[in-house]
């Protein structure tokens, strides 16, 4: 099962839609997930026990820890876009984990 987090600047109701979305488009491609949310301070601290971190694309040079002990980073434009999640999901091959 791969470990997720998604990650806003301020804290728990954005992540919370985006967590949603994530989980969605990982159900539609028959990925066993587990999606967490937080913002992007506490997600920082936490990234490294994550396969992966969804975050705005602002904010992916701030999870360069975690990226170099093997976390995927992945940069969204447009966090609620189902349709971005899913091309980003496939380029960074989690959809075959």
């Amino acid at each position: 099962m791969l470990k997720v987090i998604a990650a806003c600047g301020n804290g728990m109701g954005s992540s919370q839609m985006i967590k949603m979305k994530i989980s969605k488009v990982f159900k539609k491609l028959g990925v066993d997930v587990k999606v967490d949310h937080n913002s992007v301070g506490a997600a920082q601290n936490m990234a490294s026990e994550y396969d992966a971190v969804f975050v705005s694309q602002n904010f992916v040079k701030q999870f360069a820890n975690a990226a170099a002990h093997g976390t995927v980073i992945v940069g969204l434009k447009n966090l609620l876009s189902e349709q971005e999640i899913e091309e980003k999901i496939k380029e960074a091959g989690l959809d075959k984990k």
